[in-house]
This record gives structure tokens, sequence and C-alpha cells, in this order.
């Protein structure tokens, strides 16, 4: 069974830095675009970024230039780094491939920016 597992989420101030990290079979990572989404309360599930399995990457506008994806082959594990956070970056996020699985979508981490 596939799993993939969040993890790294927090509250954190404004302008602030996480980074989050998802664990996945390897079944499905070798082969496979990862991606992040987030959900923010009260609105639909948005993309935010993916990564080829060479390395090459693609971002939403809203995050370019702040977040930076990156993959860890060996571990089966893709990460988003977060820089400069805003109030609207929160939300709860996951990972999934892309396009997304509706059979992979995991509990999530919750990412909150507040003071």
């Amino acid at each position: 069974q596939v799993q993939l597992v969040e993890s790294g989420g927090g509250l954190v101030q404004p302008g602030g830095s996480l980074r989050l990290s998802c664990a996945t079979s390897g079944s499905i990572f070798s082969l496979s675009i990862m991606s992040w989404y987030r959900q923010a309360p009260g609105k639909q599930r948005e993309f935010v970024a993916f990564i080829t399995n060479d390395g090459s990457t693609y971002y939403a506008d809203s995050v370019k230039g702040r977040f930076t994806i990156s993959r860890d082959n060996a571990k089966n594990t893709v990460y988003l780094q977060m820089n400069s956070l805003k109030p609207e970056d929160t939300a709860v996020y996951y990972c999934n491939t892309w396009p997304p699985d509706p059979h992979y979508w995991g509990q999530g981490t919750q990412v909150t920016v507040s003071s």
C-alpha cells in the first residue's frame, strides 16, 4: 500500500521559515513527478510546486522566489523549503504526485503563519 507521510509543519511568525518533508514508498517515488499542494481554511486545495525525476521544478506564482522544492531519490523523500512566510501561506500542506492521484492523499501537515 502506497503511503505519503508529511511532516515539518508548525507555527511560525511572518517572515520566518519552515522545511516540510514527505516520505513516500519507493514504488511511486522513483517514477513520479512529485508535488506539494495546500488547502487553506474555506478554500479549495491548490497546487504549490512540483519536481521531476531529473530535478526540474515549477512553482505557483504565489510562492515563486520564496519556496524551494527538492527531492532525495535515495531516501524517497521530497522537501519544501519555505522562506519569507506570509499569513496567507497558512494552510494544510500535502504531497502527492503530479497530477495528483486521489488514492495518495495523506493527512497533511499544518502550517500556521501568525504573529
